[in-house]
């Protein structure tokens, strides 16, 4: 769910939800009370509307007694001024909160609490007369002071002609158990539901916010202090989930990162040793040949001879290293120039073949090359970059054919869109397990480093860095004491059509 809808429902939940239950509890309390004060009060059909105004239900629950006095108005008028009777109405009336007043001829003749304040004695209302024949008025009003009373007046003759009036009166100051217990229910059950609510809420909004945002604050501090190697997983689909989502796949970068830059430099560790150790070799040789020079060794012109071409040999074996060298920072920055242009494929790989064969013979390897494309067959390259791929992969060759009579060969294949490239060699091979290593930076076959087999392995990863940019694919392919073959591709060119516009 997402931070916004969330929000959303956290409104729905600290607002609506907790009215509907407050409905709802305020309705079963309601119920509950009006059963025990139907079940007290022996009254029947209680309203809600009674509990919201207490006055309806005073008046309903004194309806019995009322009515017990208009039938003695109509069957024994002189036994209203019978104090035992009622003082029996005024027993039964206190136990609703009331009591009752006669009057005869504006005179009280009952009085059912004597310790009532006179005002409510001067405040109560005239006699109004009775209607036709036995027949009484009633009224119903209010009266006010230090204390609110509902007043039920009944105006009647009594039988010697005298005017008569009895007074129900309720005291509104007294609420009953029932309504108070259920207002201080309804005011505990409201605060229940806030508090409930609220802790709902606020255990929904710890796990869904406050869960990620720790776990984001720990993955933080460890990255701060260099621990990459952790996983911070998150369950939630909102946006901190993606945000969880986004910190581990900028975890997982930064590790990626990290290790690249440890291997980097253990291979430039690895380079730089290598290159020192290619260097050493040459750069010896030159020292104790100029030493010989020196020392007079080289006493005759057939030794002097000698001597100088080694070091010249040996000096070019050192330019070749630092122009690895320098091929690997160029190659490492993608700082290599590149020249494309359309090229023959027969009269360039021909020509390469031609001059790569005089350098061969002298190594004793044939080289045979064997073109089976179209003559005019062109592709989109730079020559000089090319010519490096070629020269690289047939001095890799040589390294690794040994003493015996080596053969070299260069097919050129016709492959759909694409021309494919082998060089084949009769060398030793190259075990099934190096085969997917070999076009790695520094990756060599051979960790003994002889003489024969040194290199800085770097050679066949520019090959493949070049091939690559030429949007080709390289790879190889070998059996060990037979020889190995290294294949790559690079697509055709072919002359866009030229439309015409015919008139």
């Amino acid at each position: 769910m997402k931070l916004k809808s969330k929000i959303k429902l956290s409104f729905v939940v600290i607002t609506i939800i907790p009215i509907l239950f407050m409905i709802g509890v305020i309705f079963c309390i309601s119920s509950f009370q009006i059963r025990s004060i139907e079940n007290k009060y022996n009254i029947d059909n209680v309203e809600f509307e009674s509990l919201i105004n207490p006055t309806r239900l005073y008046s309903k629950f004194t309806q019995d007694v009322y009515e017990n006095i208009v039938a003695k108005i109509h069957d024994d008028k002189d036994e209203i001024a019978d104090e035992v009777y009622l003082r029996k109405l005024n027993t039964e009336l206190s136990e609703k909160y009331s009591f009752l007043i006669v009057k005869k001829q504006g005179n009280v003749i009952f009085n059912g609490q004597p310790d009532s304040d006179e005002d409510l004695i001067e405040q109560l209302p005239d006699y109004r007369g009775s209607l036709e024949g036995n027949a009484t008025y009633v009224g119903t009003s209010f009266i006010y002071g230090d204390y609110k009373y509902l007043v039920k007046q009944l105006a009647f003759s009594f039988s010697d002609g005298t005017n008569g009036s009895a007074y129900i009166v309720t005291g509104l100051n007294r609420i009953m158990p029932q309504v108070k217990l259920m207002i201080i229910e309804v005011f505990v059950a409201i605060f229940i539901i806030i508090i409930l609510t609220g802790i709902l809420l606020a255990l929904w909004i710890n796990r869904s916010v406050m869960t990620p945002l720790n776990k984001l604050g720990e993955a933080t501090k460890k990255i701060a202090e260099g621990d990459l190697d952790f996983t911070l997983e998150s369950e939630s689909k909102d946006e901190f989930g993606s945000l969880c989502e986004d910190f581990e796949n900028m975890r997982k970068r930064l590790k990626e990162s990290a290790e690249d830059k440890i291997r980097d430099d253990e291979e430039s560790k690895e380079l730089i040793s290598n290159i020192s150790h290619d260097l050493k070799t040459p750069i010896t040789a030159i020292k104790g040949y100029v030493e010989g020079i020196m020392d007079g060794v080289a006493d005759t012109p057939e030794k002097m001879d000698k001597y100088i071409k080694t070091i010249y040999n040996k000096a070019n074996d050192m330019d070749r290293l630092i122009g690895e060298l320098t091929m690997y920072s160029k190659i490492d920055t993608n700082r290599i120039p590149y020249n494309f242009k359309k090229v023959n494929v027969d009269e360039y790989f021909s020509d390469c073949a031609e001059e790569i064969s005089i350098e061969l013979e002298a190594k004793n390897i044939t080289l045979n090359y064997f073109n089976y494309v179209d003559k005019d067959t062109v592709i989109i390259a730079d020559p000089e970059q090319l010519k490096r791929v070629i020269n690289n992969i047939i001095s890799n060759s040589v390294k690794y054919i040994g003493n015996k009579k080596g053969a070299l060969n260069i097919r050129i294949n016709d492959d759909n869109d694409f021309i494919h490239v082998e060089i084949e060699d009769n060398g030793k091979g190259i075990a099934t397990k190096d085969l997917p290593y070999i076009f790695d930076r520094f990756y060599r076959t051979d960790a003994s480093r002889n003489s024969n087999q040194g290199g800085s392995g770097i050679g066949l990863a520019i090959v493949k860095k070049i091939i690559e940019v030429h949007g080709g694919k390289i790879w190889a392919t070998s059996k060990i004491d037979t020889g190995t073959i290294m294949h790559f591709i690079i697509r055709k060119y072919v002359e866009p059509e030229v439309e015409t516009n015919e008139q």
